[in-house]
């Protein structure tokens, strides 16, 4: 390793005292990141001058999960439109969000991007319908449960650099695993100074027990950002969304709503992001007024009734299941039977992954490919393994 010359040795202490003069006492500076495994950095936190959260984004967006992440469905799936939000598109509208939160809070804003930019990798093919098939499935095979936010975890820990994982900071980490972007909060309080210990033990529970995700607090106040910025960053698009695809009109929109948040998305996030900010100005904690907490379970609950629930949308859904079910049960028949043909292995299951089959079970194996899957390559794979191939044109003889 090249020793650290005096200008980069500069640059990190100078980075140091920014965020000591400019965060908020309230803030996770990055001096205080947890690696479970500093040993294994090429280059020691304290000598890289990339501070470490900012390294973790960096991990992040170089990870094979980040570049599935074009090809996954937001809300809407199977329409032939361009102008809808895909999962890639989602995540950086959060990151941008939250970063304007957080730089107006004088909170790390490496830490909030990393987290932004991760919180979804271990999303399932076709949203949370995907997840929710992909539920059954572990209940059905006796895997216990299956949750995106902890799969997301277990895509960078485990399944990343061929079953060894990325050595993602243990802030980053939890602030993935505790997003949770699906329930609400007027105020949004740490569980300040939690532990790896603690962590794994949140971790393992996700997997364990349904729903336990919505207990977990994020141990930084720069999470408990990210995860309220996930709900603005879908809630107003997922309306412009539905209105591109003419299944609901903004007239549609209770006015209820509207007089506090305003009809458009621009002004639904300006709205909550003024909001927030206002209520949570050099405090430990986040907070909405009523008055605008209100409007915006209001909004999320039309959104369910007319949105995520809408039977426009739902009527594939039998189609997908099939889909997941029928590759799961050929996934595993190719596992027992050592079928190195199968995507499974090609795909998947590669031979430097020894460690990783050690520890993980056949069906969970395959729940891991399968929730890693794009929903174009999932479709593909349904084709050729049970759709007939073609043999081409033969010409006449002669």
């Amino acid at each position: 390793m090249t020793a650290l010359s005096p200008l980069f040795r500069r640059i990190i202490e100078d980075q140091a005292e920014r965020e000591r003069l400019t965060l908020s006492p309230h803030a996770c500076p990055s001096n205080r990141g947890l690696r479970r495994h500093p040993e294994r950095e090429a280059v020691p936190d304290h000598e890289n001058f990339r501070p470490m959260f900012y390294h973790d984004t960096d991990s992040i967006i170089h990870s094979r999960a980040y570049t599935r992440y074009i090809d996954k469905t937001q809300v809407f799936s199977l329409f032939e439109n361009d102008h809808i939000t895909h999962r890639v598109l989602h995540v950086q509208f959060v990151s941008k969000i939250a970063r304007v939160i957080g730089r107006a809070l004088c909170l790390n804003e490496d830490l909030i991007e990393a987290i932004a930019l991760g919180h979804d990798l271990g999303h399932a093919p076709f949203g949370h319908d995907g997840e929710a098939i992909l539920h059954q499935l572990c209940r059905q095979h006796d895997l216990g449960c299956f949750c995106h936010n902890a799969q997301s975890v277990r895509a960078l820990m485990l399944l990343e650099h061929a079953g060894m994982g990325l050595n993602i900071s243990l802030q980053v980490l939890d602030g993935i695993l505790a997003h949770n972007g699906e329930m609400l909060n007027r105020e949004y309080i740490p569980q300040y100074g939690k532990t790896w210990e603690e962590f794994e033990q949140e971790y393992h529970a996700c997997f364990a027990e349904e729903g336990f995700s919505r207990k977990i607090r994020p141990m930084t106040l720069e999470g408990c950002v990210m995860r309220i910025s996930d709900v603005i960053g879908y809630i107003g698009r997922d309306i412009e969304d539905a209105i591109e695809l003419k299944l609901l009109c903004r007239q549609d929109i209770p006015e209820s709503i509207t007089q506090v948040l305003g009809t458009r998305n621009a002004e639904i996030i300006d709205c909550l992001v003024r909001d927030l900010i206002e209520h949570s100005y050099e405090k430990d904690h986040l907070a909405f007024s009523n008055d605008v907490f209100q409007a915006l379970h209001d909004l999320l609950e039309f959104n369910r009734k007319h949105i995520y629930f809408n039977e426009k949308i739902k009527g594939e859904l039998p189609k997908i299941r099939h889909i997941f079910s029928m590759l799961f049960d050929r996934y595993l028949d190719d596992f027992r039977n050592n079928n190195r043909q199968s995507a499974l292995f090609t795909y998947f299951l590669r031979d430097n992954m020894a460690a990783y089959l050690e520890q993980t079970k056949p069906e969970r194996a395959i729940i891991d490919f399968l929730a890693g899957m794009t929903d174009r390559f999932m479709v593909d794979q349904f084709r050729r393994a049970f759709l007939p191939h073609t043999l081409g044109y033969q010409a006449p003889g002669e």
